[in-house]
């Protein structure tokens, strides 16, 4: 097992990508804490996953834009796991629409979760991580953030404010042992986007030059060599898993 013994915090871990990655760093040894929402069967059903994978799961309802939600869930996993070793952001949202039709609120929902939310709860693990000298942190984007998409000037623009925040914040505590990457999906096979209509999907897999989709589990794979030792020199990067469909 890779990270036997660790402890991680997966935000927005009860669905899609977020369960995948909290399943396969249970695998490799390590006790989750995900948080959630409104999912609450969902993250429920994850929690015993890992719990039959013999690592201990926190569930918690938290706001990942409340900054005091937060605090209380970094108390309750050092509490109940003895630490942190490892933060994977990837709780978002998105409110599709050409900007001429987007709300202030469409946008302003979007950046407080996935801009904001990244913030607090990078800035929290940072905090202890410098205490400690050691700490994994891996970031979620997407290749949106570094290409932009149409009808997605919100989305892209808290995608590409995670990338900078994640070189940014590697060059701050880089000397203290810590790394802090990010993960760049292109189309991934989550419940979302199986209701995307099928000429989109297709859209999606044209781009591609392996000519499918990814699934969870591709990104997960990732998540988890990042936080190994055999990254350990690999900080400030943004990996895209798309099948070349960013080239």
């Amino acid at each position: 097992m890779e990270l036997k013994g660790k402890s991680a915090i997966v935000t927005g871990g009860s669905l899609g990508i977020g369960t995948a990655i909290a399943i396969a760093l249970a695998r490799e040894g390590t006790d989750v804490a995900i948080n959630y929402r409104k999912h609450d069967a969902e993250a429920k059903a994850v929690a015993k996953k890992i719990e039959k994978l013999g690592r201990k799961c926190l569930v918690i309802k938290a706001d990942v834009a409340n900054y005091n939600d937060a605090e209380k869930m970094f108390q309750q996993v050092k509490k109940e796991f003895g630490g942190i070793d490892i933060l994977v952001c990837n709780a978002g949202i998105n409110r599709d629409r050409v900007i001429w039709k987007m709300s202030e609120n469409d946008w302003d929902n979007v950046i407080e979760i996935n801009l904001k939310g990244y913030f607090i709860y990078n800035k929290l693990a940072a905090m202890q991580f410098k205490e400690q000298r050691s700490g994994k942190i891996v970031n979620i984007t997407s290749i949106n953030g570094l290409r932009g998409k149409f009808g997605q000037c919100n989305y892209s623009a808290s995608k590409g404010g995670i990338i900078a925040l994640t070189k940014a914040l590697a060059k701050e505590v880089g000397k203290f042992n810590v790394n802090v990457n990010a993960v760049a999906p292109g189309m991934v096979m989550t419940e979302m986007a199986k209701n995307i209509p099928p000429e989109f999907l297709q859209k999606a897999v044209d781009e591609t030059v392996l000519g499918r989709i990814a699934t969870t589990e591709d990104v997960a794979n990732v998540v988890i060599f990042l936080c190994s030792e055999k990254a350990r020199h690999i900080t400030g990067e943004v990996i895209k898993v798309d099948g070349g469909q960013y080239i």
